[in-house]
């Protein structure tokens, strides 16, 4: 039995299959996702999800889903599925007898005396998927029909019936050619084997994404089918269908599939789950590298790149990459300032940590590789622009105080990480001196007086150290306040605290740490990552559910976090050191569960404040991954 299973009893129970999510994609970053019976249950789904550059900087859903059909003898079984309104239809589902991800998703049906077999992989290099299907069994001659649904529109959106859409096709080899707007790129669909095209154009109306309506969005959406693909196929044959945005050969359609195979990482143990997956993040695309998010919905972001890009990279061994995405990150800076969201002219540059992120992400570059030569060299000059920003003061009222703290916000923005707004403004207004910019901060200052020797900076570090000392610590209480402003402190129980205890430069003493660290461990650990609030705050939220607003309002009051639990693990192996090693090994093997949950192989972007912590939010997300593979190779260091 492989490392991720499923019970193939079950898979005909929706309640079952549907909470189950494929996520590939590839270096240019697109993506191939749906739910693992192949039903879409988000907008977000589609075999071929591809970035559209001369639209926007999102991403585009060009083949929302196939169905196929099995004919033998006059008779004809539908395997797809789709929810409309009331009912699945077709129920396709029912015939599906195993389903396996390895090395590549794999979903067998049985009709009758036909077994067939279907697999899906995406090209590495290419905006292409490739289905091939192979026929195990059949009595009687066999015909498969393939039904594609187009939708050609972006991926925060949905389609419906309109009169712009272009219903012609081109012919090409072994399929057709189709470009349903002017502004798209065209989709060529082709096959290994000859085959006839039947234009048969259709809308289908009201196809419903179910976890899009638990979302409180607009959840229906009219697709196109422009006809179908039919072909002779016989026992022990396979043929490859290939969806792509460049035409391909159909002649090396095979040998282009076995070589996708070869190259996936086998998920035959936890650790290379989280390997495999960390390559996902990855995107290369038009001479940058860069780090997306999550999927499938998140673009690439400052902060998370920062955090994620050592445990994606360095603990798999690959500083090459690392340089590359910080290369590509140090483009976008404007001033002292990355940007939170997006790149070039799509950016939104509020956040105060992602600069001092940047300076922790080159520290462990150095951690990892012991060379400081290659940070000094090309990124020196950056580090100095973002430290005499700070101090001189720049955007969003982010500067320095007298007492050498950084103070920053302005009404209705969020600069933190805890970043949720609603109509009513931040949930989590943060407005002041956040304890974990101070600990950044100090980081950031001893790390550039590391490099240069400039004592003037090592100065500011000590004055900045007293003062965070006495303005966050209370003796009394036995930890640090999350937010000072002037006289105004907030006294929540929150993950934030954490990052003093962690960073490779930090201010307080090993008594404090260990408050702080024990104060953590009973109110906010939990088998999936740190609580973003202590479950007896009268804030508390233990479900994240519901429309917009309640999740935003569950985001960072309760919700739990995997990659606060990094800086958590840190924190804990410097104090306790060899000690540490079981308690952290006993929480990194409990991941080992939601491999098969929610996003199969990958790990969540969050999980429910309250037990069972149900996965919620991206199926896939970069700095949850990325923190797990560092905290893997924290325990190794012990």
């Amino acid at each position: 039995m492989s490392y991720i299973h499923f019970d193939k009893t079950q898979l005909i129970n929706l309640n079952y299959s549907l909470d189950r999510e494929i996520i590939r994609t590839n270096r240019s970053g697109t993506y191939t996702s749906t739910s693992i019976i192949g039903c879409n249950t988000r907008k977000y789904h589609g075999l071929l999800v591809a970035p559209q550059p001369q639209i926007d900087s999102q991403n585009h859903v060009f083949l929302s889903t196939v169905h196929e059909t099995v004919i033998q003898r006059g008779a004809s079984f539908n395997l797809g599925i789709s929810k409309y309104p009331g009912n699945y239809s077709p129920r396709g589902h029912k015939y599906l007898e195993d389903f396996d991800s390895e090395p590549i998703p794999k979903l067998t049906y049985r009709v009758g005396g036909v077994l067939l077999q279907k697999e899906l992989i995406l090209d590495t290099n290419r905006d292409r998927v490739m289905i091939r299907y192979t026929l195990l069994e059949a009595h009687s001659p066999t015909k498969i029909r393939i039904s594609p649904f187009l939708a050609f529109r972006g991926y925060h959106t949905l389609c419906k019936e309109n009169n712009d859409i272009n219903k012609k096709f081109e012919k090409v080899p072994n399929g057709a050619k189709f470009k349903l707007y002017p502004v798209y790129d065209p989709l060529y669909l082709q096959l290994s084997k000859k085959n006839e095209f039947v234009s048969d154009p259709n809308w289908y109306h009201n196809v419903e994404y179910i976890l899009e309506r638990e979302r409180g969005y607009e959840y229906q959406e009219d697709l196109f089918v422009p006809g179908y693909f039919e072909f002779d196929i016989e026992k022990g044959e396979s043929v490859i269908f290939s969806a792509g945005l460049t035409e391909a050969d159909p002649k090396t359609r095979e040998r282009a599939f076995a070589k996708e195979i070869a190259r996936r990482i086998p998920r035959s143990n936890f650790e290379n789950c989280l390997k495999n997956s960390a390559s996902q993040f990855i995107r290369r695309r038009n001479g940058d590298t860069r780090i997306i998010a999550g999927y499938p919905w998140f673009g690439w972001w400052g902060r998370d790149t920062f955090i994620a890009a050592p445990g994606l990279t360095l603990a798999n061994g690959d500083s090459e990459t690392f340089l590359e995405i910080m290369d590509t990150m140090s483009k976008d800076l404007k001033g002292p300032l990355f940007p939170n969201v997006g790149s070039g002219t799509y950016t939104n540059m509020n956040s105060m940590d992602a600069p001092l992120w940047f300076f922790w992400s080159l520290q462990q570059y150095i951690q990892f590789t012991g060379d400081s030569k290659t940070v000094k060299k090309r990124y020196l000059d950056k580090l100095k622009g973002i430290i005499d920003g700070y101090r001189a003061g720049t955007d969003f009222n982010i500067h320095m105080l007298d007492n050498g703290l950084i103070y920053g916000g302005e009404e209705g923005i969020c600069l933190t990480w805890m970043d949720a707004v609603t109509p009513d403004g931040p949930v989590t207004p943060r407005t002041g001196c956040p304890v974990e910019i101070q600990a950044l901060w100090y980081n950031a200052l001893c790390f550039y007086h590391e490099l240069t020797g400039d004592q003037e900076i090592a100065e500011l570090a000590e004055k900045v150290k007293s003062s965070f000392e006495a303005e966050f610590w209370d003796e009394e209480k036995g930890y640090l306040a999350d937010v000072v402003q002037g006289n105004e402190k907030d006294w929540s129980i929150r993950p934030n605290m954490v990052f003093a205890t962690s960073l490779p430069y930090t201010m307080l003493s090993e008594g404090q740490n260990d408050q702080i660290l024990e104060l953590a461990k009973s109110n906010l650990l939990t088998t999936r990552g740190l609580r973003t609030l202590a479950p007896d705050d009268p804030a508390y939220k233990g479900y994240y559910f519901g429309d917009q607003i309640s999740r935003d309002q569950a985001y960072h009051n309760g919700t739990v976090w995997v990659w606060p639990m990094g800086h958590f693990v840190e924190g804990y192996i410097k104090l306790h050191g060899k000690s540490a090693k079981n308690f952290i090994g006993k929480i990194i093997k409990g991941f080992d569960g939601v491999m098969t949950q929610y996003g199969v192989g990958t790990v969540a972007e969050i999980f429910d404040g309250d037990p069972p912590h149900r996965p919620k939010g991206a199926v896939s997300q970069a700095w949850s991954v990325g923190e797990l593979l560092r905290m893997m190779e924290l325990v190794k260091s012990l």
